[in-house]
């Protein structure tokens, strides 16, 4: 859905397009040098650690193609990890690999070969996933999702999407997979996205693309009003993330872990503009109210 057509008829200087998001918030706050330092997961993955905001261990960086087969064989001891593209974007080239009662390994619900695991990493350092540019990959520890996932949609790693400027978390969603996304939560891949209410840490309506609802297309248990588990906690690591960056504008992804609490999954120089659809309001109205207040502050 086009945003401007669902906002038709409404108040459209609340809302933010692609040109304002760009001229308004990306350039003015994010200065282009820093863009890989959000870009590039494996140096997010290193800011993150040496600040010691939470976030998914990494086992393994491959920069080279003849590195692939000696540091798989030491990554094998895991029962499970996440093989992702250090460039990409989107959740494009992230593969979620774990061992069943046999020791083989799964991916996406099917057995996958030691050979085909080893073909994606080298895909992912072909540029793949990254348009072309020679890329690295990233091996880290597999998030165990929180059991409040499960109570909305039980596959796939979900995550908490944080809008933050100057260190100001301004609006947040829930990305949910669906049965249809297969495993994927990003909302241009057939997830849904779940309204947060910032200030009483609740889910609101329910959003897949095209219609509004109080439950997930997959689940029929209402969602609307569901409190979300570790939210202080979230808000706090979304600060802090935004904090250690040399950038003022952000989209942090955070995911709850069954048993570590809230992780950092990654951090995102130009966050979509579908969140204000989820939200059923704009970003313009949102930051226009917060230098409002401020200023009354």
């Amino acid at each position: 859905m086009n945003i401007f057509n669902f906002f038709k008829g409404k108040n459209l200087n609340g809302i933010t397009g692609l040109n304002a998001r760009n001229l308004q918030l990306i350039y003015p706050n994010n200065e282009r040098k820093y863009y890989k330092m959000a870009d590039n997961k494996v140096l997010s993955k290193k800011l993150l650690h040496k600040h010691d905001i939470p976030c998914a261990v990494t086992y393994a960086v491959i920069e080279r193609m003849s590195d692939i087969k000696k540091k798989w064989k030491a990554c094998k001891k895991y029962d499970a990890m996440a093989v992702k593209p250090a460039n990409g974007s989107g959740g494009e080239g992230i593969k979620i690999i774990r061992k069943n009662e046999d020791g083989q390994w799964i991916s996406s619900g099917r057995i996958i070969k030691e050979e085909e695991i080893i073909r994606h990493m080298s895909a992912i350092l072909s540029g793949l996933f990254s348009l072309g540019a020679n890329d690295c990959v990233l091996i880290e520890e597999c998030i165990i999702p929180h059991p409040f996932f499960a109570e909305i949609y039980p596959e796939g790693v979900p995550d908490f999407r944080v809008i933050t400027l100057k260190g100001n978390p301004i609006m947040g969603m829930l990305r949910m997979p669906t049965a249809r996304s297969e495993g994927k939560a990003n909302l241009h891949q057939k997830g849904v996205g779940i309204g947060i209410d910032m200030k009483k840490g609740i889910l609101t309506q329910v959003y897949d693309g095209k219609k509004y609802s109080d439950h997930h297309p997959d689940n029929p248990n209402i969602v609307f009003g569901k409190p979300i588990p570790y939210w202080n906690e979230i808000i706090e690591i979304a600060i802090a993330t935004s904090k250690v960056f040399p950038l003022d504008y952000l989209g942090i992804d955070i995911v709850i872990d069954k048993n570590k609490g809230p992780q950092i999954m990654e951090v995102n120089v130009r966050p979509g503009l579908g969140i204000q659809l989820v939200n059923r309001q704009g970003l313009h109205k949102v930051i226009a109210d917060l230098k409002k207040n401020n200023t009354r502050g």
